[in-house]
């Protein structure tokens, strides 16, 4: 079962990164699903970054930049695939 953990605020298309704002922790290594806008598609969370610095959680509450495989929009969902 898939547990919602934030909601992309923007999207970055010419380095393929979303900003994600979490209302749960997120770690490098988790596999997500981004669902919105008629399409879904899941990833592993390679890295993560908080203002332009490497972090290794994301935490609740936060905002952080996140690649992303393939497009998305505002308002898009992201799920914790367990």
């Amino acid at each position: 079962m898939a547990q919602e953990i934030g909601k992309v605020t923007h999207f970055f298309p010419k380095v393929s990164a979303a900003i994600v704002d979490l209302s749960a922790d997120l770690k490098p290594g988790e596999k997500i699903k981004i669902e919105g806008h008629g399409k879904s598609f899941e990833q592993t969370v390679d890295s993560m970054e908080v203002d332009k610095q490497k972090v290794e959680e994301g935490k609740a509450g936060q905002s952080i930049g996140l690649k992303v495989n393939e497009p998305v929009k505002e308002g898009d969902k992201v799920y914790k695939v367990e």
